[in-house]
């Protein structure tokens, strides 16, 4: 008996977003592609996003050309390369196909640093709703994943999204405030967020976004 094969569409990644799902492959240069559905979800909350100090004065220095949409290609693609302590990544060329198609539909997003016009770090995610479901990070420059992640959280938070999905939570994202939750409070978060009137802001009001890092920092640790 021949098994069906259910095609990976963008309109099926859409899909399985709603419902708490997410693809991977096994490797990058693997031809397969899974769905996760952890029973405990990183979550990164918006209200309590951590800002250290030491980061401000980089995100606010000037330090990086910071900007959102400009190249998403060329972000995934960072996101995928092989870096000191991470030989590979689950990023292969279906799934960079796939989140390159959803950039063109509107729902995948990229937030890039660039130093003297080049891009050294940078992040991608899809935004539903209220929700920002993020995928990848990456940072060929000291700093520069966490400015993207900084300005990532600003422009959230300026748009009016409720939830930022991290799939996981990591070491790095801790430091920020990730944390785990039930895959069912996961559900209702996500079931809440959805329906939120947020929009994608990928070129806000300089002094806007200023304002939400000084926010963000005047609740962080020190």
């Amino acid at each position: 008996m021949s098994r069906r094969v259910i095609e990976i569409t963008p309109d099926l990644v859409l899909r399985a977003y709603r419902h708490g799902l997410f693809p991977m492959a096994e490797t990058r240069h693997g031809g397969r592609l899974f769905w996760l559905d952890p029973e405990q979800r990183g979550v990164l909350p918006l209200d309590r996003f951590h800002l250290p100090r030491r980061l401000l004065r980089t995100v606010l220095s000037g330090e990086f050309e910071v900007g959102a949409d400009l190249d998403f290609a060329a972000t995934i693609a960072g996101c995928a390369t092989a870096q000191p302590g991470r030989a590979d990544t689950w990023i292969s060329p279906q799934i960079e196909r796939l989140f390159t198609e959803l950039h063109r539909m509107g729902y995948a997003h990229s937030v890039e640093c660039r130093q003297a016009g080049e891009l050294v770090g940078g992040l991608y995610g899809v935004a539903i709703g209220g929700v920002f479901f993020g995928e990848s990070m990456f940072s060929f420059a000291r700093d520069a994943s966490k400015a993207a992640l900084a300005h990532l959280v600003a422009r959230l938070r300026l748009g009016g999204f409720r939830l930022l999905d991290t799939q996981f939570v990591t070491a790095h994202l801790a430091q920020f405030g990730a944390e785990e939750i039930p895959r069912e409070t996961y559900r209702a978060w996500l079931t809440a967020g959805l329906e939120a009137p947020a929009r994608w802001l990928p070129t806000p009001a300089p002094e806007a976004l200023v304002a939400e890092f000084r926010a963000l920092a005047g609740h962080s640790p020190a």
